[in-house]
């Protein structure tokens, strides 16, 4: 039985604790390893590591810590397969999506490639008499990132790339449920040149995500996870007057009107609501069709869609969705569906109680798919993270887009129509951070930034992209003057060009 350790200074330790949390095969529900759990004096020695290892890494020219983000580059994609495989054995996913998380992440690796022009400042000649104004931005210092079961690969490769090639050094705290892709993704960096202990890995729980707020030389601390969670990380690293970014919960709508490709509605709301078994905070979770011949038309061609939906283990190479994370994520689910008949949500598939032969112990959810859920229903108010599908049915566009504006989380939307006006206008009022147009799952390229608005984000900054760059970064301005053997004597007034 494998165990997943520490990576401080370059080095696997145990750390300080015994503490240990075990590690499952969620499609066998069998017990494949043990992770160290961490506290104060792990992040302590960590932080103390990075801290000195990132003085010379910030000193480091811009042009070679792009460098190590071009090796690492290619060191990525020649492993990808090597990292889905890891990171599908501990979170179930199948390994075509975990080879599509790899590819997301070489994106922003590939963008912080080019940080010599983003990091490039501005200089403005003779502000005054004789006076020049420069500015930059130059790294923070120790900056930290907790990240969550769901991406395991790719979300630390959305702050980590950025967050060094900006001059940084960082602490990683990933989740414990599936922690050997966070290690993995240390040695990758440790292969592409990064030095010792400009990034280290702690693993463990509320104690080591507490320590790391709380923690005096850790200047910024990114988040992602639920929005409770995200909330707390965002009120207590404030608090010790840290940069937070938390991103946090979802619940996305698509809305189909009636002039929509349903064929075109119906295969993106299978991909974006039952992909990686619904364990993403960007699925669509709420299909809202507007009036009820098109809801009746949607309906009649998911129905069949999601009962013949092949579901079996990461490598069953027809497999469309695995297994969800654990057995505890299992039985919630399957309490959300059973609240939903009860508050009368009509369960046109039900994915309780599943069990696939010879994967018996497996923590398995089928596909589940609801109609006429209502705005009232615990199943459309909370995100469930699971395989679940909610048909909620709109009399008007209006009243949809009322609907999603005045629900608490604001992270991703879409609307299918083939109408440009419509469309133009939902993009416009929507009160949601990230808008697909036929798009199912709006997840912007690296070089934009990701980030919802209201209770699906806290802090001002989205991750990866031009965000990024600021938020790993402070602005530095410099006005200079040299002399010239002129004196104009003292001056009390505030200083001004005149």
């Amino acid at each position: 039985m494998s165990l997943v350790e520490h990576i401080i200074a370059g080095k696997p330790t145990t750390g300080s604790t015994d503490a240990r949390a075990p590690i499952f095969n969620p499609a066998t529900g069998a017990q494949s390893g043990e992770v160290v759990l961490g506290g104060a004096a792990d992040i302590d020695a960590a932080v103390a590591n990075s801290l000195e290892a990132g003085k010379d890494w910030a000193a480091t020219p811009p042009a070679k810590r792009a460098a190590v983000m071009f090796s690492l580059r290619e060191v990525l994609k020649r492993r990808a397969d090597e990292v889905a495989r890891t990171i599908s054995l501990e979170h179930g996913k199948t390994h075509d999506d975990a080879l599509g998380e790899v590819t997301r992440a070489l994106e922003v690796v590939e963008y912080a490639a080019g940080i010599t022009e983003k990091l490039k400042g501005e200089f403005s000649r003779n502000v005054g008499p004789g006076i020049d104004t420069c500015s930059d931005r130059q790294p923070l210092g120790v900056v930290a990132g907790i990240t969550p079961f769901n991406f395991p690969a790719m979300v630390p490769l959305w702050m980590i790339p950025m967050a060094l090639a900006t001059g940084n050094s960082f602490v990683l705290k990933p989740s414990e449920r599936d922690p050997s892709s966070a290690n993995l993704v240390h040695d990758l960096f440790e292969e592409a040149g990064l030095p010792a202990g400009v990034l280290n890995v702690v693993h463990g729980g509320k104690e080591a995500v507490d320590a790391l707020l709380d923690h005096r030389d850790v200047r910024a601390v990114s988040f992602v996870g639920s929005t409770p969670i995200a909330e707390y990380v965002y009120t207590r690293g404030c608090a010790a007057g840290k940069r937070v970014q938390a991103l946090g919960g979802a619940k996305n709508h698509m809305i189909i009107l009636p002039d929509a490709d349903l064929d075109q509605a119906a295969d993106a709301l299978m991909g974006a609501g039952f992909g990686s078994a619904g364990e993403r905070c960007m699925a669509i979770s709420v299909a809202v069709p507007i009036g009820e011949e098109t809801a009746d038309r949607l309906v009649e061609k998911l129905t069949p869609m999601v009962r013949s939906m092949k579901i079996g283990p990461h490598d069953d190479g027809e497999a469309q969705m695995g297994p969800v994370i654990t057995r505890e994520a299992q039985q919630r689910i399957e309490r959300m569906i059973s609240a939903g008949e009860g508050e009368g949500a009509e369960v046109l598939v039900d994915g309780r109680g599943l069990r696939l032969q010879g994967y018996e112990d497996g923590f398995w959810v089928g596909g589940t798919l609801l109609d006429r859920v209502t705005p009232d229903m615990t199943v459309y108010k909370e995100e469930i993270f699971g395989p679940v599908l909610s048909v909620l049915r709109s009399n008007s566009y209006d009243q949809a887009v009322d609907l999603i504006n005045s629900h608490e989380y604001g992270n991703g939307t879409a609307i299918f129509t083939r109408d440009g006006d419509a469309a133009r206008d939902f993009a416009s009022r929507i009160q949601v951070g990230m808008v697909g147009v036929n798009v199912p799952i709006p997840v912007p390229v690296a070089y934009h930034s990701f980030g919802g608005w209201k209770r699906s984000i806290f802090g001002a900054h989205g991750i990866y992209g031009p965000e990024a760059v600021h938020f790993y970064t402070r602005l530095k301005t410099v006005t200079t003057r040299w002399p010239t053997g002129i004196r104009s004597g003292a001056q009390f007034n505030f200083p001004s060009m005149n």
